[in-house]
């Protein structure tokens, strides 16, 4: 007997043979699905397709009646479709021309997200700031972003720039732009001035602060919150600001291999940021980004229980590493499509 909802051995078994020859399973979901049907168009990555289209999410997305549909960028996007939602995570300007016009044409479709709200967080200088904006501090306590500085050019230049700003090493190293790849999310921590120059411009300096080597990873999915743990850069104290002077390269920090749920950690440093104030963080930014889709990045001042940094936000993030992320991301796309039924009706 399975509980409603579940998936049995052999949906899973076909969605992957589908997935492995590149096809996602189109045929009619069985009688017992749910009377809706839902087409979903994506245009993903090949990496982002495997790790985002799972045979899980397949089954369980056509039990619901949810089709997900390849969209071909070789061909004009009003003649694929129909379309209820597309999905998507590319980053050249022609895809996003191509989808602001389909948006003018079609605004009955649901495009996840608006690429003119996305290109905000390709750009570390601007992802910040409405968090900066924010101010958000209440009873669970405050939301903060590290201080920061843009570098553009000219590596000599940044020991002068960071005295002016009044930084105070060490200092991460990020770069400026947020292209998708694995370079854009490498870091580099230098310790002393005399290693400033040795940083690679365009990027963005931002204050260390040390967080007992946990990050948080909340993931946001419309109005779904969930937060996992990651090992993060261990802190930095006295002895390591006196015996490092180079710059210290990292690959992605903060990945699924660097999972931190059941380690053996201070309660204190694992314990996880309130929910009401992750709640008021998520509502918040949905609503000044113009986003559904991202995640955020947030550590908690060693030392300071009611102090949390954000130090980055990510559109469409690994939702594959997210557990159970395929019961919640289908509830999500249903609701959607249930929302514009109720607006219909309403004559809204």
């Amino acid at each position: 007997m399975r509980v409603h909802g579940e998936v049995s051995d052999d949906e899973v078994a076909a969605a992957a043979a589908a997935v492995a020859g590149d096809q996602v399973p189109l045929s009619p979901p069985p009688a017992s699905a749910a009377q809706l049907r839902l087409v979903v168009g994506y245009a993903l990555t090949k990496k982002k397709v495997k790790s985002f289209l799972q045979p899980k999410l397949l089954a369980l997305a056509r039990k619901k009646g949810i089709h997900f549909i390849s969209i071909d960028e070789t061909l004009p996007l009003s003649e694929q479709g129909p379309f209820d939602i597309i999905l998507h995570k590319l980053t050249n300007k022609e895809w996003q021309q191509v989808l602001e016009d389909y948006r003018e044409e079609h605004p009955e479709v649901t495009v996840l997200d608006p690429p003119n709200a996305i290109q905000h967080l390709h750009n570390r200088q601007s992802m910040l700031q409405e968090v900066a904006d924010l101010n958000l501090s209440n009873g669970y306590g405050e939301v903060c972003t590290p201080r920061q500085l843009v570098i553009m050019k000219d590596p000599s230049s940044i020991p002068d720039a960071v005295a002016k700003a009044g930084l105070t090493l060490p200092l991460v190293a990020k770069p400026l732009v947020v292209d998708g790849t694995s370079k854009s999310h490498e870091l580099s921590l230098a310790y002393v001035e005399a290693s400033l120059p040795l940083l690679d411009p365009p990027l963005v300096l931002q204050e260390f602060v040390n967080h007992g080597g946990i990050l948080f990873k909340v993931y946001i999915v419309g109005e779904t919150i969930r937060v996992v743990r990651r090992f993060s850069l261990p802190d930095v104290n006295t002895y390591d600001l006196g015996n490092n002077d180079g710059i210290f390269r990292f690959p992605r920090v903060s990945c699924a291999t660097n999972n931190a749920e059941d380690a053996n950690v201070d309660p204190c440093i694992a314990e996880l940021p309130p929910k009401p104030l992750l709640e008021k963080l998520g509502k918040e930014l949905r609503r000044r980004l113009g986003l559904r889709l991202f995640n955020i990045d947030i550590i908690r001042e060693h030392g300071r229980k009611d102090r949390y940094y954000v130090i980055d936000i990510n559109y469409f993030p690994g939702y594959g590493k997210m557990p159970g992320y395929e019961h919640i991301f289908t509830d999500f796309l249903l609701s959607l499509v249930q929302c514009k039924y109720k607006r219909r009706l309403s004559g809204s």
